[in-house]
């Protein structure tokens, strides 16, 4: 079994490794000749389109992805050829805000108001319709809080628009959450579907920096609600693989802000933390293997680290803390790491975050 892999950051050198411990061999295609995938896997550095590159690729038996923003023409030349998951839908659908909050209300889940902006004079509209505060995005790639401006009041409007003016958007109401929490599910070629406890997420700038599972506040009840919601959007999307949705918490509501169609940030606490990761089981399902177990017997966290790298020497040998370093440069912004915590209480967790946050610092403190 070989699997071919869109994108080589360290999402992609991850799945490398989650498969390599499954006696499955890997073929990454990214265009940065220093792709950190490429320390753990043949890695082509060609560009998207690159003939030969997708030759060997369309060799593999299954090709998946690590991240939306892969060219649809690149998919588009890879389906004809060999079975990529998840479905070619799925990537259009996660990768434009628009499809992705029109399918959400298709499928009865709740998301803050929305309307599309394609002018100036239609951002007006918008505003009228949705109200202020909200928030204008752009419809395709944006993330980790790129892409976005925050319209408070009427004098937000134009240097917003002066930003982010030039592309298709999307204006979307303002939520106010007592917390952000998301969903990990993970399909198989059978549609037999496992799913992750919610992870409570706290974000700095736009990106996260720390989780912690299980999500203490979010009731059986809610999460069965967010449960069937994920089972419906994999239905509709024929889906294989691993799906991640990100919700705004109010009380019993959840509020569906947007989804990944691939392995997700929020969720690496599994690697450690449950019974099989969401690296392995996107592998499991996508090479249409029997997926793993998603018990997860220990409160789990895990802290990103971002931008630069502090000197993680104090954390060598902690106990129930394991360190991951990509290998990526430094660099404002960058994930270059992430640290994953277990404890068998949550005030024992809690203690073990500080602890780490102390040597890696504190984002959310400024630190």
């Amino acid at each position: 079994m070989k699997v071919g892999i869109l994108g080589g950051g360290q999402l992609g050198m991850m799945l490398a490794e989650a498969a390599e411990q499954l006696a499955i061999e890997t073929l990454v295609l990214d265009p940065k000749p220093d792709a950190v995938a490429g320390r753990v896997t043949r890695h082509l550095a060609a560009d998207w389109g690159d003939a030969t590159a997708l030759d060997a690729l369309a060799a593999c038996d299954v090709v998946t992805y690590e991240f939306e923003n892969v060219p649809s023409e690149t998919v588009e030349r890879l389906v004809a050829r060999v079975p990529v998951h998840p479905s070619p839908r799925s990537l259009v659908v996660s990768g434009d805000r628009l499809r992705e909050k029109t399918l959400f209300r298709e499928l009865g889940i709740e998301t803050a108001p929305f309307a599309v902006v394609d002018d100036r004079a239609g951002l007006d509209r918008a505003i009228a319709e949705v109200g202020l505060p909200a928030v204008l995005k752009t419809r395709r790639f944006g993330y980790d809080g790129k892409g976005q401006a925050v319209l408070r009041s009427a004098a937000d409007v134009e240097p917003a628009w002066q930003a982010l003016g030039s592309q298709a958007l999307i204006l979307e109401g303002f939520v106010d959450f007592d917390r952000e929490v998301s969903v990990g599910a993970a399909r198989g070629r059978d549609g037999r579907t496992v799913f992750w406890p919610a992870t409570e997420n706290v974000h700095v700038d736009g990106i996260l920096h720390l989780s912690r599972a299980p999500a203490e506040q979010v009731s059986e009840a809610l999460f069965a609600r967010a449960v069937e919601g994920l089972e419906a959007v994999m239905a509709k999307l024929d889906y294989v693989g691993v799906l991640v949705v990100e919700f705004f918490q109010q009380g019993e509501h959840l509020i569906a802000n947007e989804m990944a169609c691939r392995v997700h940030n929020s969720t690496h606490w599994t690697i450690e933390g449950a019974a099989t990761s969401q690296f392995e089981n996107q592998i499991r399902a996508v090479a249409g293997l029997p997926l793993g177990s998603t018990a997860t017997p220990r409160p789990a966290a895990m802290v990103n680290l971002v931008g630069e790298l502090r000197d993680l020497s104090p954390l060598d040998g902690e106990r129930d803390v394991f360190v991951h370093v990509y290998g990526k440069s430094p660099e404002p912004g960058r994930k270059l790491g992430h640290v994953t915590i277990l404890a068998d209480t949550r005030a024992e967790l809690e203690a073990r975050i500080a602890k780490v946050l102390a040597v890696v610092g504190d984002r959310a403190a400024g630190g």
